[in-house]
């Protein structure tokens, strides 16, 4: 491999874009600078994250899983990695299925700093994503203040990643939010939370309906959230009562999604797309020097 040049393909689900790299035996050196420097949407390729194809005995991270399993090494655009991400999973397996002939049609168990996943393709371009088991604190909360707002409570919600969801009082005020800035989250886990807010569209029926939303901690806004979107219809469930509907479609900036609340797990289903593919220049995508004043 060149040490100067590095092959990817660029992908994204629901506009939550990604740089992939397909590194079978573990040779690509990854750091949060490489990873800045790939994301970087002025002096790089651009993306909300890197995920790197890996097989798991080739990553410290995979300890413990079979040692073929393929492993998605997730690093969110600043650098720092994440537990899981539910968009980034149905892209790595589109990825997956071209550069290494897997065939997710019945399914593929692939390895994430979250635990083991399952991803089945769907057809269509589509993947259902089983994001495994979840929890949720409605009443024991942090508050959440968006610029412009007065503190509200907001459903706490594990996904492996952590979730602060807050309610919006009309889909005009979830437009005009400003999320340009991290929301203030008091109290805020050590390592951070991603904030989605979260107005109900359509509850009647067994089928509700959100618009969503989010700021990715290590990210800022981004178009989508595959965790952020489970988390939101796990809140808006919560809130709805005992009658609420257990399939809920998730409107994002990017697109749309649905998630299925089923006994112990929650699928995530949507599309994922490769959108081209390129050699980069390392060199170039290490910002420039600040200039001498």
């Amino acid at each position: 491999m060149n040490a100067e040049t590095l092959p990817f393909t660029k992908g994204h689900g629901t506009e939550n874009d990604f740089v992939l790299l397909f590194d079978k035996k573990g040779e690509i050196e990854m750091s949060p600078a490489l990873v800045r420097g790939l994301c970087n949407r002025h002096t790089g390729l651009g993306a909300d994250g890197v995920l790197r194809a890996v097989r798991a005995k080739h990553i410290n991270a995979g300890e413990g899983m079979p040692r073929k399993t393929w492993f998605m090494d997730y690093w969110n655009a600043d650098g720092t990695t994440a537990e899981m991400c539910g968009n980034g999973a149905r892209v790595f397996v589109a990825f997956l299925e071209r550069e290494a002939g897997v065939d997710a049609t019945d399914g593929i168990a692939i390895g994430t700093r979250g635990g083991m996943r399952e991803v089945v393709a769907r057809g269509g371009a589509r993947y259902a994503v089983d994001m495994g088991p979840w929890s949720i604190d409605v009443e024991g909360g942090p508050s959440v203040t968006v610029e412009g707002w007065q503190p509200r409570p907001a459903a706490a919600v594990t996904m492996a990643n952590p979730h602060a969801v807050v309610a919006s009082l009309t889909p005009d005020e979830l437009a005009a939010a400003n999320l340009s800035r991290a929301p203030k989250v008091d109290p805020i886990p050590p390592g951070g939370v991603n904030v989605e807010i979260v107005v109900p569209l359509d509850v009647e029926g067994r089928r509700g309906c959100v618009s969503m939303r989010v700021h990715e901690r290590g990210v800022g806004e981004t178009r989508s959230c595959g965790t952020g979107a489970c988390a939101a219809a796990l809140a808006t469930r919560a809130w709805a009562g005992e009658d609420a509907p257990d399939v809920w479609d998730v409107e994002v900036p990017g697109g749309a999604l649905v998630v299925r609340i089923e006994e112990g797990r929650v699928v995530l289903e949507g599309p994922a797309v490769l959108v081209a593919d390129g050699v980069v220049n390392l060199g170039s995508t290490a910002p420039p020097a600040k200039p001498r004043i």
